[in-house]
């Protein structure tokens, strides 16, 4: 029994890198792609969540088990790999970085948007949203707001469960007898690579969940088994949510006679009315609050982990000597996301798709970088079935980005 007691203590007190990783995770990729993925197209594509979720889950799973078994970040393994492998990698991950901090800017915006009174612009409020994460995390208070980011999260989970459990009891909204389109077409491929592209987040995070993983190592002993606790937990909450976010909108909105809005203000007042539908209206301001916070602490999440993967890559390359560039990469990694932001004229939906396609179509290369260093010099050993798994979500992902690319381009 003390051995037991020990051993979920031992656990417990390891959690950390794989609930940051959720937190980042639970954004876009939940909220958006999940709930449209159920309002457009009730249960139809909740195998393709599970399978996406499944064949990614080695490749996040390597950059966790690389720090924990080489002592050692996923940059460092990619430097040691050779100049073109971890330039590719930084290369790849400026331009996420950019895409998807102008993404979850945009969103956050939009929520704020919704629950504000008045009629305060979008680029407004991604101005006063950026000023304020740059605020926070240049005066080094990432840590107590990362606390109440684990917090939100939790509140926004019960919210979201509570609320597809009594969807689920009042039963589906849909007409008897109603169908609703089909996702298995040439035009809803576009659609699919989006949902795909940030479920559960972005790839790169497995390169900064091993940052994440590596600052924790300095602070505390964590054991492979302590860390693939914390990972697993993480990714698959996040996995499972995923499809509570797709049967709410399922429950819901499919069937509604009303179109489904798909970004901007007026997705946020169906995603705070769709709560309010099932919970009771006196939630709407809650849940509003609630989501805004969620997505606050993911912008400033992506920010953080982005800028310091960055930061660590050149510090490796041996360009950076000083740890207050840091605040350099989050000046710059700011900025450039607002200025796509006005590029885009705040359109959410462009973005958003952009964003989530972008990194569908970039996740074989991480990925094979990921699995790559766990067969390299000095491989560690995996199961067969891990091994399998790993082949076989390759070929998935290579060949639908390749099938979207030829679809993009007009040969299909």
């Amino acid at each position: 029994m003390q051995q037991q007691l020990s051993l979920w203590r031992g656990r417990l007190q390891a959690l950390g890198p794989g609930v940051l990783m959720a937190t980042a995770a639970i954004g876009g990729s939940h909220l958006v792609a999940s709930t449209q993925a159920g309002a457009l197209f009730g249960w139809q594509l909740v195998w393709l969540i599970l399978l996406v979720n499944i064949l990614k889950y080695p490749f996040f799973r390597f950059g966790v088990e690389y720090t924990l078994t080489r002592k050692e970040s996923l940059l460092a393994g990619y430097q040691r790999k050779g100049r073109g492998y971890f330039y590719s990698f930084i290369g790849l991950n400026i331009i996420a970085a950019v895409v998807n901090t102008a993404g979850v800017l945009l969103l956050t915006a939009s929520l704020l948007q919704y629950a504000l009174p008045g009629n305060l612009s979008v680029t407004l409020l991604c101005w006063l949203i950026l000023a304020a994460c740059l605020v926070i995390l240049l005066l080094g208070h990432y840590k107590a707001l990362d606390n109440v980011a684990k917090l939100i999260m939790i509140v926004l989970t019960i919210t979201t469960v509570s609320a597809a459990v009594i969807a689920w009891q009042n039963g589906a909204q849909a007409p008897a007898g109603y169908v609703g389109p089909s996702p298995w077409t040439l035009a809803g491929l576009g659609f699919l690579v989006a949902l795909m592209g940030w479920m559960p987040a972005p790839i790169e995070i497995s390169a900064i969940s091993s940052l994440w993983l590596k600052a924790k190592q300095r602070h505390s002993h964590v054991t492979r088994a302590q860390g693939l606790f914390d990972f697993n937990l993480g990714y698959w909450l996040t996995a499972a949510l995923a499809l509570v976010f797709l049967s709410l909108g399922a429950l819901v909105q499919y069937g509604n006679e009303q179109p489904i809005a798909l970004a901007g203000s007026a997705f946020a007042q169906q995603l705070m009315t769709m709560y309010a539908s099932t919970i009771g209206d006196w939630s709407r301001p809650l849940v509003a609050l609630i989501a805004f916070l969620c997505m606050f602490g993911t912008t400033i999440t992506v920010l953080d982990g982005y800028a310091r993967t960055l930061h660590a890559s050149f510090e490796q390359l041996g360009l950076i000597k000083h740890k207050s560039a840091l605040n350099y990469w989050l000046l710059a990694q700011a900025g450039c996301g607002m200025a796509l932001i006005l590029f885009f004229k705040a359109a959410l939906s462009p973005m958003l798709t952009f964003a989530m396609t972008l990194a569908f179509l970039t996740t074989p290369v991480f990925a094979w970088l990921n699995f790559s260093l766990m067969r390299g010099e000095g491989a560690i050993v995996l199961s067969m079935s891990l091994k399998w798994l790993s082949w076989l979500g390759l070929s998935y992902l290579v060949g639908f980005a390749l099938l979207f690319l030829a679809w993009f381009s007009g040969l299909l």
